[in-house]
């Protein structure tokens, strides 16, 4: 058994999706959680600056003394995963293969989506690792760059017209490609599962990039010995900007409460 907590980081608070399937997959986990709500969206940013950012999340959580790292964030997933293990002796998991494992074994007609930011779209790392898996499928890629903003404004409900306006915009063109299986590659979209859902209509089945994630995380663990055993889990929450506004989306994200569990903190200075 190892005690040690799991660190998990994304831009903002889409990674809380993940947060949650680990906390109810493995309730026994303590978790320390980054958000940097003050740079938010990563999705448009050059490389360099992702990598840049993405050493900064991973030095700060590593002041904890972690087991593993969960990178709950597509674009950092698909632009620097190799850097980051090169760079560290704890497992580091990313978000894309666990993801395109389950979309592959899901699709009936071989025509599968992927819905990412445009950085994680622009690195092919999905096409990459579905060609590597499967390459008889059709995969058809699209960016979606005002995914991430809505949501960090809370506009993810079914029946808010501003966000349904914009799906339609985007995902009818994978309407007219066909595809029966599509991965929701960002760990902000599983926030807008129901619109996406009602968008693309009920033959088409999603894959939530977080749960998966969160899976692949547990099953690492399990064949290490290093789930913490029986003790009662916890959840720690930092920013990089106001903590009363990370609490606010949190606490509905999450489904739960996390006042006075949640810290501000400066990233620069990692």
């Amino acid at each position: 058994m190892d005690q040690r907590p799991i660190g998990v980081f994304d831009s903002g608070l889409g990674g809380l999706t993940a947060v949650r399937q680990l906390r109810r997959i493995m309730p026994h986990e303590h978790i320390i959680y980054f958000g940097d709500t003050a740079r938010v969206p990563y999705g448009n940013r050059g490389r360099e600056t992702l990598l840049k950012y993405a050493r900064q999340d991973v030095r700060f959580l590593r002041s904890f003394d972690l087991k593993a790292i969960l990178i709950a964030c597509g674009t950092v997933s698909t632009n620097c995963l190799e850097e980051l293990r090169a760079e560290n002796d704890i497992p580091i998991l990313g978000v894309v293969e666990p993801a395109v494992e389950r979309a592959a074994a899901l699709t009936r007609n071989r025509r599968v989506g992927v819905v990412a930011t445009r950085a994680s779209i622009g690195s092919g790392a999905y096409a990459r690792t579905f060609a590597g898996l499967r390459p008889d499928l059709q995969v058809t890629s699209l960016a979606c760059p005002l995914f991430v903003p809505l949501v960090e404004e809370g506009r993810f409900r079914v029946g808010d017209v501003v966000i349904e306006t914009v799906a339609e915009d985007y995902l009818s063109q994978l309407r007219t490609a066909g595809v029966d299986t599509l991965v929701m590659g960002c760990t902000h979209y599983p926030l807008l599962e129901g619109v996406i859902a009602k968008t693309m209509g009920p033959a088409v089945s999603l894959v939530d990039v977080g749960a998966e994630a969160a899976a692949a995380l547990k099953n690492l663990l399990a064949d290490r010995d290093g789930l913490t055993g029986d003790a009662e889990g916890s959840a720690a929450y930092y920013t990089s900007d106001r903590a009363a506004d990370f609490q606010r989306l949190a606490s509905l994200f999450l489904g739960e409460d996390v006042s006075g569990r949640v810290s501000a903190i400066d990233i620069t200075r990692y």
